[in-house]
Protein backbone atom coordinates (compact mmCIF):
# COMPACT_ATOMS: atom_id res chain seq x y z
CA UNK A 1 0.00 0.00 0.00
CA UNK A 2 1.32 3.41 -0.95
CA UNK A 3 0.41 6.80 0.44
CA UNK A 4 -1.10 9.51 -1.77
CA UNK A 5 -2.33 13.06 -1.38
CA UNK A 6 -5.67 13.59 -3.07
CA UNK A 7 -6.61 17.22 -3.70
CA UNK A 8 -10.21 17.80 -4.79
CA UNK A 9 -12.00 20.97 -5.89
CA UNK A 10 -15.76 20.98 -5.35
CA UNK A 11 -18.29 23.55 -6.62
CA UNK A 12 -19.27 26.35 -4.23
CA UNK A 13 -22.96 25.38 -4.10
CA UNK A 14 -23.68 23.61 -0.80
CA UNK A 15 -25.83 20.82 -2.26
CA UNK A 16 -23.26 19.97 -4.96
CA UNK A 17 -20.44 20.12 -2.41
CA UNK A 18 -22.25 17.76 -0.04
CA UNK A 19 -23.27 15.34 -2.81
CA UNK A 20 -19.80 15.33 -4.30
CA UNK A 21 -18.13 14.73 -0.95
CA UNK A 22 -20.49 11.86 -0.08
CA UNK A 23 -19.92 10.28 -3.49
CA UNK A 24 -16.14 10.72 -3.16
CA UNK A 25 -16.03 9.06 0.26
CA UNK A 26 -18.26 6.17 -0.83
CA UNK A 27 -16.10 5.58 -3.94
CA UNK A 28 -12.97 5.54 -1.81
CA UNK A 29 -14.39 3.11 0.75
CA UNK A 30 -15.88 0.86 -1.97
CA UNK A 31 -12.41 0.44 -3.46
CA UNK A 32 -10.73 -0.38 -0.15
CA UNK A 33 -8.88 2.92 0.23
CA UNK A 34 -7.83 3.90 3.75
CA UNK A 35 -8.25 7.61 4.57
CA UNK A 36 -5.55 8.79 6.98
CA UNK A 37 -6.30 12.51 7.11
CA UNK A 38 -8.87 14.95 5.76
CA UNK A 39 -8.17 18.68 5.63
CA UNK A 40 -10.85 21.18 4.60
CA UNK A 41 -8.75 23.93 2.96
CA UNK A 42 -11.72 26.15 2.21
CA UNK A 43 -13.04 28.43 -0.49
CA UNK A 44 -10.60 29.84 -3.03
CA UNK A 45 -10.70 31.77 -6.28
CA UNK A 46 -9.55 29.55 -9.14
CA UNK A 47 -6.63 30.57 -11.35
CA UNK A 48 -8.82 29.95 -14.40
CA UNK A 49 -12.45 29.02 -14.98
CA UNK A 50 -13.34 25.37 -14.61
CA UNK A 51 -16.74 24.33 -15.95
CA UNK A 52 -17.75 28.03 -16.04
CA UNK A 53 -16.98 28.51 -12.33
CA UNK A 54 -14.54 31.01 -10.85
CA UNK A 55 -14.48 29.73 -7.25
CA UNK A 56 -14.29 26.33 -5.60
CA UNK A 57 -13.96 24.51 -2.29
CA UNK A 58 -10.68 22.69 -1.77
CA UNK A 59 -10.31 19.48 0.23
CA UNK A 60 -7.03 17.61 0.83
CA UNK A 61 -7.03 13.92 1.75
CA UNK A 62 -4.09 11.68 2.66
CA UNK A 63 -4.94 8.12 1.62
CA UNK A 64 -3.39 4.66 1.47
CA UNK A 65 -4.10 2.57 -1.60
CA UNK A 66 -2.72 0.08 -4.08
CA UNK A 67 -1.48 1.74 -7.30
CA UNK A 68 -3.99 -0.25 -9.39
CA UNK A 69 -6.89 1.23 -7.41
CA UNK A 70 -5.72 4.78 -8.21
CA UNK A 71 -6.25 4.11 -11.92
CA UNK A 72 -9.77 2.85 -11.21
CA UNK A 73 -10.56 5.85 -8.98
CA UNK A 74 -9.26 8.22 -11.66
CA UNK A 75 -11.84 6.87 -14.11
CA UNK A 76 -14.64 6.99 -11.52
CA UNK A 77 -13.86 10.59 -10.47
CA UNK A 78 -13.86 11.78 -14.10
CA UNK A 79 -17.51 10.71 -14.31
CA UNK A 80 -18.54 12.51 -11.10
CA UNK A 81 -20.23 15.76 -12.12
CA UNK A 82 -19.89 17.19 -8.60
CA UNK A 83 -16.08 17.36 -8.80
CA UNK A 84 -14.46 20.25 -10.64
CA UNK A 85 -10.90 18.88 -10.49
CA UNK A 86 -8.87 16.29 -8.60
CA UNK A 87 -5.21 15.33 -8.40
CA UNK A 88 -3.44 12.28 -6.99
CA UNK A 89 0.17 12.79 -5.84
CA UNK A 90 2.28 9.93 -4.49
CA UNK A 91 3.98 10.63 -1.16
CA UNK A 92 7.53 9.31 -1.02
CA UNK A 93 8.35 7.37 2.14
Amino acid sequence: MRRYELTVIFPMEEDQHRAGREQLLSDLSANGVEIEKTDEIGERTLAYEIKKRKQGRYVLLVIKSDPAKITILDRIFKLNANLLKFLFVRIEE
